[in-house]
């Protein structure tokens, strides 16, 4: 019963046979393997965009960090929602590496709007040299409360960024997961909507520990690989990074093992649903929830060996509203939720 994050489920074993087999012989260092070069395609054929620049890193915080350092320059400020992973789970790492400032847009259900991105676009720029300068526009797909953008929603923002002239880029930690909630096409959900960079995201989806960063204008491709390379994150042993990802786009692995997550994430919110003594803030759109109900229950669950994130005290009033986050991963199954929801009613 663990549901603390698809972050901590296993690497599939597929994956893990690929990485066996990138293990045997001699490769060419720093992306020059052969593997990377079956990825690079692998991902252009599955994004729909022969000439995108497609790079690999090892975690997803370098992914965003590089690319929107990419896409912005030290005197601007890049666009984002207060719950957005980059302003949340970052540590200041687009910060860094970038040397621009995040000013966060008004959310509503942790997605930013039209107008709200408008308004705040609208307030920078206002104060000459002395102000930060627009920069690009960051969108959280799935959202860090587990709701999902609809396309139409994501045309909707990157239009407004078009107006200004400001890039587009979708942080994809749990890319595959909100494909699957949406059952549209990668390439529906980025560049025909107006995204011009993803970070496609495998590690919170059965990979070991590898990011995709794709650019859909090959004119940032030079500057990323420096600023990969300036960053301290190009891997000389980058066959290993390959490897996981061509297992991860063979036979449509990625959305196979999203899919298995995304329904175990709707059963548990089913599950839940059927429990008067628990609310959801935000309705789960994909594998990731937030709920509240008694910390009592939350103590008899907790106490039965699950595992999951509780935003309170664990200890005090047993009949207060405590919040929990839930995250199902690929691997853990019905099975694991059905656990988990017995524990609950036991």
């Amino acid at each position: 019963m663990f549901f603390a994050s698809d972050n901590s489920g296993p690497a599939h074993p597929k994956v893990m046979e690929a990485m066996i087999r990138a293990n045997d012989g001699y490769r060419f260092g720093y992306g020059a393997d052969d593997e990377m070069d079956r990825v690079r395609q692998g991902i252009r054929d599955l994004f729909e965009a022969p000439e995108a620049a497609v790079y690999l890193v090892a975690t997803g915080t370098a992914a965003n960090s590089i690319a929107l350092g990419t896409l912005s320059n030290p005197w601007e400020t890049i666009f984002c929602t207060k719950l957005s992973h980059i302003n949340e789970d970052e540590c200041n790492a687009p910060e860094f590496y970038s040397g621009a400032k995040l000013t966060c847009v008004p959310d509503e259900n942790a997605k930013m709007t039209p107008a709200t991105l408008r308004a705040t676009i609208e307030g920078e720029e206002t104060r000459g040299v002395h102000g930060p300068q627009r920069g690009p526009v960051s969108i959280t797909q799935v959202t860090e409360k587990g709701t999902v953008y609809t396309l139409d929603e994501i045309a909707a923002l990157t239009e407004v960024a078009r107006e200004f002239g400001l890039a587009t880029h979708l942080d994809g930690a749990r890319f595959a997961n909100a494909i699957v909630t949406l059952g549209c096409t990668p390439a529906e959900m980025t560049w025909k909507a107006g995204i011009d960079c993803v970070c496609f995201g495998g590690t919170k989806n059965g990979l070991m520990g590898v990011e995709a960063v794709v650019f859909f204008d090959p004119k940032h491709a030079w500057e990323f690989e420096l600023r990969r390379k300036r960053g301290a994150h190009l891997f000389s042993k980058h066959r290993y990074l390959s490897a996981q990802m061509e297992a991860y786009l063979e036979g449509d692995l990625w959305h196979d093992l999203a899919t298995k997550a995304n329904d175990a994430g709707q059963h548990l919110a089913d599950g839940l649903r059927g429990m008067n003594a628990v609310t959801f803030p935000y309705d789960p759109e994909a594998n990731l929830m937030f709920f509240e109900m008694p910390r009592s229950l939350h103590q008899k669950v907790r106490a039965a060996g699950a595992q999951y994130y509780l935003m309170g005290a664990e200890d005090g009033d047993g009949d207060e509203m405590v919040m929990g986050r839930l995250v199902c991963d690929w691997s853990v199954g019905r099975e694991g939720v059905d656990a988990f929801l017995a524990a609950l009613k036991a």
